[in-house]
């Protein structure tokens, strides 16, 4: 990923924070039938290794827990949000008329290498982990023991575990930061007026952050 130096979100623990807050990653493979991208929820275990173990799961159906092998290295990319930005929406762009559109985002990239976890405690755990994850803010939150054992073992058995050792993580946060400071507010309000409130609440965070 081409990131200039304005643009990096450098710190480990910010880049875990985005990945908990967005866990809907894309696992970019390289198989034998060329590259593979499989859109999958991830739990994020930061007390494993030094930057964390992404814990996933796959259809026993699919065919990507075959074509890779225990150590093979994927990619894993988590995104916080994006946003055309208008250049009418910079207060500067009416005086000077020097700028152009754009587009805003938060990504953070996973770089990992890989470990079949094809056996059912590991698979019952993840499970456990992700539903208690997403779960947690419903009113009566549902829990793995409401289903009954023989149908919850059923499914199981067609899933299969993947774990990502994270052996590199590198971040992105475009959010107008090389424009003034007027012009970022500007075009955060616009933004935050037309719904996109992750990525214009951002862009106000960055322009107090630069004022």
């Amino acid at each position: 990923m081409y990131i200039p130096a304005h643009f990096a979100q450098t710190d480990p623990a910010e880049l875990h924070r985005l990945i908990i807050a967005h866990p809907f990653g894309v696992l970019v493979s390289h198989t034998a039938g060329g590259l593979d991208a499989n859109h999958l929820p991830c739990h994020l275990d930061t007390a494993q290794g030094a930057l964390g173990h992404l814990h996933l799961h796959v259809a026993r159906a699919n065919p990507l827990w075959r074509e890779l092998a225990d150590g093979d290295t994927v990619l894993v990319v988590f995104s916080a949000g994006d946003a055309y930005v208008s250049p009418s929406w910079y207060p500067s762009k009416h005086e000077a008329h020097r700028q152009v559109p754009t587009w805003n985002y938060m990504v953070a990239h996973a770089h990992g290498r890989v470990t079949i976890r094809d056996d059912e405690r590991y698979l019952r755990g993840v499970v456990a982990r992700l539903t208690r994850t997403h779960e947690a803010a419903e009113e009566k939150p549902w829990k793995m023991s409401d289903a009954p054992v023989e149908f919850t073992d059923t499914l199981l058995q067609a899933i299969v575990g993947i774990e990502i050792e994270i052996t590199r993580l590198e971040g992105k946060r475009k959010l107008s930061q090389n424009k003034e400071v007027r012009d970022i507010s500007g075009a955060a309000q616009a933004l935050l007026t037309r719904g996109h409130v992750a990525v214009g609440q951002a862009m106000l965070d960055e322009a107090a952050r630069k004022s």
